[in-house]
């Protein structure tokens, strides 16, 4: 028997789609593994399932299909939707579990499958290797049905407009932003029908962008990673703010009045500091990553809110949230959890709060932005051709650890593998710019000249 492999990474499974493991087979697997694994109750059994817009999604789609309805699971097909609508959705419809089938932020050729529990939260650890191993063991036969108890699936017509209100009934009641200027950049992607849907319905004014999905546009020099554009927009269109989604709409970066990007620790910044004057931070706590901004963290302390440090990734912010009983939390590339509102990152909801104390407080985003100054930070990502634990590559510890000893109290390093692509990712931050410059370029050459790809 097959114990403890790996598939999952730090957001689901994800890979180059139509390769290992971003396979029709493994989606398949996965479905026939996820069935088996939610097949705990009696009555009505069902799954909600997602996508962005990418080309391979729909084959994806059906295979993840057919594995969840071969082992007695009825499916709930939402088509393209943000993957915080389907943890909406999946606690709305009292399924057994959600699915989306998205790479976020990467592009078209690459996608994921990620898992949502009943309740909306991403999978923990030991429920992803469940799956793992039942995939990687074939172990589905004890669970699988007689014929006439085969699952049904059913396209969910409603499911846009369920998501769009629960979007809006995250803001007061009446509360409106007739008079505001928006340029949108949906990222040709999940979110390209429903978002203009929301501005529109609250009445702003919306310039949208990243709405035309054609199956491989997803991401390409658009949406939250690619934000030159937008600022461009918002200049042009005089627009008061600038709102630059991903693929999944999980994540979001702000434009500000003049043009200039408002990243998701300037954002944690603004809600953090209104929800605590509100007396609605819970504990005064407040989770960010090993990627936040040391500015960010200082800022924090001086306004009385105490910073859990968490691992990249929504999902151990989130973890980190539950265990410390905190309801705001996120990650400096703009995953955003209120989980007064959510259970996962969620772009649109994070922009309403935002527009939202904009508009309480009457100020522009260009001077709520400035209410801490970031230390200045440089992150490379050097390609890798393998994942070699760090500590292992003496020559590049060596690097790391002069840096560190530089910078003492006044910066720091750090050097980690993405999660969701064959990267590794080195940010440093100091109160220099040139000299974290610099120092970031040594370590990232060392890395290349060791395991580039």
């Amino acid at each position: 028997m097959v114990k403890n492999k790996k598939l999952f990474g730090t957001d689901g499974v994800r890979g180059l789609a139509n390769q290992y493991p971003m396979t029709v087979e493994m989606a398949t697997a996965l479905g026939r593994a996820a069935g088996k694994v939610f097949l705990r109750k009696d009555g009505l059994r069902r799954v909600v399932i997602g996508k962005d817009t990418r080309l391979s999604c729909y084959m994806l789609e059906n295979a993840l299909i057919a594995g969840l309805c071969s082992m007695g699971i009825n499916t709930l097909m939402v088509g393209p939707l943000p993957t915080p609508g389907i943890a909406f959705l999946t606690r709305s419809y009292r399924a057994d579990a959600g699915i989306m089938i998205s790479a976020s932020h990467n592009p078209y050729y690459d996608n994921g499958i990620k898992f949502f529990s009943p309740e909306g939260f991403k999978l923990f650890d030991h429920q992803e290797q469940e799956i793992t191993d039942l995939v990687f063991n074939n172990d589905f036969q004890s669970a699988v049905p007689d014929s006439n108890k085969i699952g049904k699936n059913s396209k969910i017509f409603d499911a846009n407009g369920r998501y769009i209100e629960f979007v809006k009934g995250t803001l007061p009641r009446r509360f409106m932003l007739k008079g505001l200027n928006v340029s949108l950049d949906c990222a040709n992607g999940a979110a390209h029908r429903v978002a203009p849907m929301i501005f529109s319905e609250l009445d702003a004014t919306v310039h949208v962008y990243g709405n035309e999905p054609n199956g491989i546009n997803i991401n390409a020099g658009c949406g939250s990673l690619y934000t030159d554009s937008l600022s461009k927009k918002v200049l042009e269109n005089s627009s008061d703010v600038g709102v630059a989604l991903d693929g999944d709409a999980d994540r979001v970066i702000l434009i500000d009045d003049l043009g200039a990007v408002v990243d998701g620790d300037a954002i944690l910044a603004i809600c953090a500091n209104d929800m605590l004057k509100q007396g609605e931070l819970r504990n005064n706590k407040i989770v960010g990553t090993v990627m936040s901004n040391y500015g960010f963290i200082k800022f924090m302390e001086k306004i009385g809110a105490e910073v859990i440090v968490s691992e990249v990734g929504d999902k151990h912010v989130i973890k980190d949230m539950l265990y410390h009983d905190a309801n705001l939390g996120g990650e400096q590339s703009g995953h955003i959890v209120f989980l007064d509102h959510n259970t996962t990152g969620d772009g649109l909801v994070t922009a309403m709060q935002v527009l939202r104390i904009m508009s309480e407080t009457g100020s522009k985003l260009s001077e709520l932005r400035k209410i801490y100054k970031p230390y200045p930070q440089v992150l490379l990502n050097v390609a890798v051709k393998e994942r070699i634990p760090l500590k292992e590559l003496k020559g590049v510890t060596k690097k790391i650890e002069y840096v560190s000893k530089k910078l003492g109290d006044s910066g720091r390093v750090l050097v980690r593998y993405s999660g969701t692509e064959s990267l590794c990712r080195v940010m440093v931050e100091g109160e220099s710019g040139s000299d974290i410059a610099s120092f970031a370029t040594a370590i990232a050459d060392e890395i290349k000249n060791v395991i580039g790809a």
